[in-house]
């Protein structure tokens, strides 16, 4: 199984709830790598980096919060970083 990227933009109730930091140590938790980070209009970005599964289950997770809300997500695949290690937040 290879390493995919995903560019991913979130959505919704997604700053002020401790976001970012829920995104890092769920990250940091299935060995993923990558980083996150506010954006202007109040969204989030995520570039993020491993196994798709373990990609499906950080979603799961940041879903799953209860000060989190994701009305809508949108996802581009792309290229790989090579040598890339951690998860940061930006």
């Amino acid at each position: 199984m290879a390493k995919i990227r995903e560019k991913i933009r979130f959505h919704g109730r997604v700053q002020g709830v401790g976001f970012r930091y829920k995104a890092r140590w769920s990250a940091n938790a299935l060995g993923l790598t990558g980083w996150v980070k506010n954006e202007w209009d109040g969204s989030v970005s995520v570039e993020v980096q491993g196994y798709e599964e373990s990609i499906h289950r950080m979603l799961e997770q940041l879903n799953a919060d209860p000060y989190i809300r994701i009305e809508w997500m949108n996802t581009d695949k792309i290229p790989v970083v090579e040598d890339e290690s951690g998860f940061r937040v930006r």
